[in-house]
């Protein structure tokens, strides 16, 4: 036999029969293809068989061609043509996302229109819209023939136009007309009535280069739905969109992306970057396999996107019907700001409302701004304001927190370690203080300034009930404050059942769609990014809201412990007990020797990993209850029963918790914050004061939290940068256990504390030591110190009586700031920035 040469060795007897049967395979598939495109060519509706094949000749199989021309329309026709009729049959698993980007659209433009932004007609353009697929889909969230006036369908594929105005005459919507025409030269003015002294012929007297290019348009609404990477001139198109968009509107796209987080995480202005980053082989796979069909998805076109507008909304997917495909859902702005005139406008006043300064409108006060901007006058300025500055003197959006509709959320670096420490998990899914006993002690008024831990937010909106003139929310955890912003947009946007069913029994079946169409708008970017990739907290049959969180650990060892001890139906029991006796009889016999077992507080509670993840104990608190119990009666009394050992300390820490509050609070009718641990949800007949009909009624009022600022930070630094003598109460719950005694960090706060309060002003606290270190430090640094509760002889001092005791320590004398916060402190009168 002849060899065929070199190295190359004769085929196996295998592989020509492989090859062979591809071959085949392929020659009958081309043949059928054919003959099948030529049949469906005419059919406006062909079988999902014939859809499906025309959707693979179409993309893998047809040769992409052209006329002689070449120019982007031919090569779209080229590509729509055949398949044009089976366009939406195929696309609905492929093309995901769309319909959220038209819900969240549509719930912008709905809050818009209830809140002032009246006009006379509403205009929405559809660029890339194809077949108007969009257009019909939007019906599902609003009344199409009467939200809009005029809808426009912009397409450069005859085909797919064609397939549009065949769907719209069957719906019969008159107002929407589809525009066969190339993106970059549509202009509105030339199919609306003429406004604002524009021409309605789109041939300009004057040459091309002598026009003056439209700031605003009239359209409320711009949609690109997966046409933006279909664009070869994208540039262009995008520096298009602003003199269409309306001074007010919505841009909402949606469209394939790959990116890698390195190129984007310097990046202030994206809303967020959750799931954005795309792995190494996602990106090459992904940008080469779409490329077969010119679809490009270099990370450039969301980058200029993101760069030409100011990011409202951003959310990252991935289609796992087919693969993971990364998508992402976008919605933005006029870069500029639409509440101010100029950029500075809007940064000016959110510093104001964050750092508690005066504010001065450039709109009535230029000359006074300008002579502050010549005196130079130093002050103190909040992050935001830091933030923003960067970003205008580089020609960059602001961060997207400027572009939300309520200014509440205030800006943070989420990139910053001491963010990301936390691994996107709050600790609180709830809050552990008695907001009765708040309320009883710090008596709020309509003057107070308020600034207070945020942990799950429920006396944050208790204090909201009082209404006070500010309240500032402060967490250096993020997601706990993403929580409090839950909480406050479902005040903002749904009815008391369903809040009832999202925070009174931690579950919604249809969470995340209130979460797309009724709450986003009342959120911050990144707070939606983290709601929508977590819905399931909501949605699932088991668990709920109250089964999440680092608090989450210590329940679950609960209730292994009943199950282990054979007391899980007395758990029941007890959450159902009519009166307080039958409540501690069940407590006493049943569960109490169970929960109290040294075993389990020795190998168990006790251990310093369970008391940071379940209870959010830190070791400085632990070490607090530890010096508190070798000092007690009970280790050096005369009738000494315990040993000074950690593990004694943290039972008979327990004991002095849970033994008077089963003894002296009825759990089911009045206790909801055992009550939620051991039930896994709240009552009608018990829960916090936020969960009330009464409470949703007055919350959900427009304007009610106007006066709320939510800081992402430590305390702090957020008192470093409110301006003197404005704060009249600070509630810091137990945060002061957690320093160091032998540190200055406690005195460094509470001197902070003393510049930021009133003369007057209160700090309220609770801490695990019956008369915590750093009081001493509250008496040396201005404050007279008065305790408000003790657990001493067995009492319980509130329905939670978590804390061994609560204290006011109250402001009478300014301490002196040190010489480097004296260099830094505020003058008498703002200092504008001029641009």
């Amino acid at each position: 036999m002849a060899s065929l040469g070199g190295n190359i060795l004769p085929p196996d007897p295998h592989a020509k029969i492989y090859l062979a049967g591809i071959a085949v395979v392929l020659l009958v598939g081309i043949c059928y293809s054919t003959k099948l495109a030529k049949k469906a060519s005419d059919s406006e509706n062909p079988s999902i068989l014939r859809s499906l094949w025309l959707f693979f000749y179409t993309c893998f199989l047809k040769p992409h061609d052209s006329n002689s021309s070449g120019n982007q329309q031919d090569a779209l026709e080229s590509f729509y043509k055949k398949q044009a009729g089976a366009y939406d049959a195929t696309r609905k698993a492929l093309l995901k996302g769309r319909e959220d980007m038209l819900a969240l659209a549509a719930a912008q433009l709905s809050y818009r229109a209830r809140n002032g932004d009246e006009k006379k007609r509403r205009i929405w353009v559809d660029v890339g819209g194809g077949t108007g697929f969009n257009i019909e889909a939007m019906s599902k969230f609003v009344d199409v023939n009467r939200f809009f006036d005029s809808v426009y369908l912009v397409d450069f594929s005859p085909s797919l136009c064609e397939v549009a105005r065949k769907r719209f005459e069957r719906l019969g919507w008159d107002h929407v007309k589809v525009i066969c025409q190339d993106a970059r030269k549509f202009r509105l003015e030339d199919y609306e009535p003429s406004s604002q002294g524009r021409r309605a012929s789109g041939s300009p007297n004057r040459g091309y280069f002598f026009q003056e290019k439209p700031r605003h348009g009239g359209a409320d609404l711009i949609t690109m739905s997966y046409s933006l990477s279909m664009i070869p001139d994208y540039y262009s198109v995008i520096d298009s969109l602003p003199s269409l968009l309306s001074p007010n509107g919505i841009v909402g796209v949606v469209d394939f992306y790959v990116q890698s987080q390195t190129d984007v995480s310097f990046r202030n202005y994206t809303g967020g970057l959750v799931d954005r980053h795309v792995n190494f082989f996602g990106r090459t796979f992904w940008r080469a396999w779409f490329d077969i069909d010119r679809v490009a998805l270099e990370p450039g076109r969301r980058d200029y996107l993101e760069y030409s507008f100011g990011t409202v909304l951003n959310v990252n997917k991935r289609n796992y019907v087919l693969g993971a495909i990364p998508y992402y859902i976008w919605l933005g702005t006029h870069k500029q700001p639409p509440s101010s005139s100029l950029p500075h406008e809007i940064v000016e006043k959110v510093d104001a409302l964050v750092t508690e300064s005066p504010y001065l409108h450039p709109a009535n006060h230029s000359a006074t701004l300008s002579r502050a901007v010549e005196r130079a006058a130093p002050e103190i300025r909040s992050k935001a304001f830091d933030a923003a500055i960067l970003n205008l003197s580089s020609n960059l959006p602001l961060p997207s927190f400027f572009y939300q509709n309520h200014h509440y959320r205030i800006y943070y670096d989420d990139q910053l370690k001491k963010h990301t420490q936390f691994n996107d998990e709050y600790i609180y899914a709830f809050t552990w203080e008695d907001t009765r006993v708040d309320e009883r002690i710090l008596k709020l008024g309509s003057d107070d300034v308020v600034l207070a831990i945020t942990s799950a937010g429920d006396n944050l909106l208790s204090y909201a009930l009082q209404s006070p003139a500010r309240i500032h929310a402060v967490d250096l955890n993020p997601t706990q404050n993403h929580l409090l912003e839950l909480k406050v947009a479902a005040f903002s946007s749904i009815p008391y059942e369903d809040f009832w069913k999202i925070f009174g029994e931690g579950k919604h079946p249809e969470f995340r769609s209130l979460l797309v169409s009724k709450m986003s708008p009342h959120l911050s970017s990144r707070a939606f990014q983290y709601w929508l990739n977590n819905h399931h907290i909501f949605t699932q049959t088991k668990g709920g809201l109250y089964d999440t969180g680092g608090s989450k650990h210590g329940i679950r060892i609960f209730r292994w412990i009943s199950r282990v001890f054979g007391c899980r139906s007395a758990v029941k029991q007890l959450i159902s007990a009519k009166t307080l006796n039958e409540q501690r009889e069940i407590w006493r016999g049943k569960i109490r020797p169970a929960l109290f077992s040294r075993l389990i507080s020795k190998f168990i509670v006790s251990q310093e990993s369970f008391l940071w993840t379940a209870l959010g104990v830190p070791k400085n608190q632990l070490a607090v209850i530890e010096e508190d119990h070798a000092v007690s009666d009970i280790v050096c009394g005369p009738d000494a029963r315990a040993k000074n050992t950690r593990s004694h300390a943290i039972w008979e820490y327990m004991v002095n918790t849970l033994d008077p509050v089963v003894e002296s609070t009825h759990i089911a009718a009045d206790n909801p914050y055992y009550l939620v641990c051991l039930d896994g949800k709240f009552s009608r007949n018990c829960h916090p004061d936020y969960l009330s009909p009464q409470a949703h009624a007055r919350l959900s009022r427009p304007g009610a939290f106007e006066g709320l600022r939510i800081h992402t930070d430590e305390i702090e630094e957020v008192l470093a940068r409110i301006a003197p003598g404005t704060l009249t109460v600070a509630v810091v719950m137990d945060s002061m256990d957690w320093f160091d005694p032998g540190s200055n960090a406690a005195a460094a706060q509470i001197t902070k504390l003393n510049r930021a309060l009133r003369m007057g002003g209160r700090v309220m606290l609770r801490s695990a030591g019956l008369r915590p270190w750093y009081l001493d430090e509250f008496e040396r640094h201005g404050f007279v110190v008065k305790c408000h509760g003790d657990r001493s002889g067995g009492k319980c001092i509130d329905r939670v009586n978590m804390y061994a005791s609560c204290w006011i320590c109250t402001k009478r004398e300014n301490v002196a700031p040190s010489t480097l916060e004296s260099e830094s402190s505020i003058g008498p009168e703002i200092s504008s920035l001029q641009i």
